[in-house]
C-alpha cells in the first residue's frame, strides 16, 4: 500500500474554494506516494490531519499575515489568508514536534519557519534587487542556490550548487528554533532550510520543484527522496 502524503491546499475565500495545482499531485504520484489534498480547516482539526498522514507537504500560496511573526503590515504586503494561516501554522507546529517527514515549498517554507518562531521579510525589495519573482516559464530555472555541504539536500542531490525557479516576494529573515539554513541564493537569502534534529526529516525549499520536475532531475530527486523517506519511516 502506498504511503499517504498530505498536501495543503490554498483557500480562495471570495470564491469559497479550495485549490491546488496538479503539479503537486503528479510529483507525489510519480515518486510512489498517494497524494491526499488537505483543505483549509479549523485549527483544532490539525491533530486529526497529522495523525491521518504519513508525510506532509506544505504548498505555496499567499503571503503570511505578519501578525504571526510580531510585525505590523507594510504597504507592500500581498494578499493574506487568515483562515489558511491559522490552520497551517497549527499543523506545522505539530509537524515540528513530531517525526513524520515534511517537505515545505515556497509559502510552505515560510509557514514552517514562522511556526518555529522565525520571521520573514514582508517584501524582498527592501532586502535585494535580485529578481525572485521570475518572468519566465514556471519550469525554467532562473537563479543559483548554493547548498551547505553538510546539508541533507546537498547530500542526496550530490551537489554544492543548483539552479532553481522562483515565484515569491517574501522570504526568511530570521530562522526559527532548531532550523538551519541549507542553501542560499547569491544575494544571501535563505532558499532552503532543514531541521537541526538528526532524528527528523524536514526540508523546506523556497522554489517550486513540482513545476520543474519533468525537465529537471534535481527537482524530481527531491520528491523521490521525500517519498522514499516517508515509506521507510512508515515501514
Amino acid at each position: 500500500m502506498r504511503c499517504c502524503i498530505g498536501i495543503t491546499c490554498s483557500w480562495q475565500e471570495a470564491e469559497s474554494r479550495h485549490a491546488l495545482r496538479d503539479d503537486y499531485v503528479k510529483a507525489v504520484s510519480y515518486a510512489g506516494g498517494m497524494p491526499l489534498l488537505i483543505p483549509t480547516l479549523p485549527a483544532e482539526a490539525a491533530g486529526d490531519i497529522y495523525r491521518l498522514c504519513d508525510g506532509l507537504i506544505f504548498s505555496g500560496g499567499d503571503d503570511l499575515d505578519p501578525f504571526f511573526f510580531g510585525e505590523e503590515p507594510q504597504v507592500s504586503l500581498g494578499e493574506i489568508n487568515p483562515l489558511r494561516d491559522l490552520f497551517e501554522l497549527a499543523l506545522a507546529k505539530l509537524a515540528l514536534a513530531g517525526t513524520k517527514p515534511v517537505l515545505a515549498i515556497c509559502r510552505g517554507i515560510q509557514v514552517v519557519n514562522v511556526a518555529a518562531g522565525g520571521g520573514l521579510y514582508q517584501d524582498l525589495k527592501g532586502f535585494t534587487g535580485a529578481q525572485h519573482n521570475q518572468k519566465a516559464p514556471r519550469w525554467y530555472p532562473t537563479h543559483e542556490v548554493r547548498l551547505k555541504e553538510s546539508s541533507k539536500l546537498s547530500g542526496f542531490l550530490g551537489k554544492k550548487t543548483i539552479r532553481v525557479n522562483s515565484f515569491h516576494h517574501q522570504g526568511i529573515n530570521r530562522l526559527g528554533e532548531d532550523l538551519t539554513a541549507a542553501g542560499k541564493s547569491r544575494d544571501g537569502l535563505i532558499e532552503a532550510l532543514e531541521t537541526a534534529d538528526p532524528q527528523k526529516w524536514l526540508i523546506g525549499v523556497q522554489w517550486h520543484p513540482e513545476c520543474s520536475r519533468e525537465k529537471d532531475a534535481d527537482s524530481a530527486r527531491i520528491f523521490q527522496f521525500f517519498v522514499d523517506e516517508v515509506k521507510r519511516r512508515k515501514d
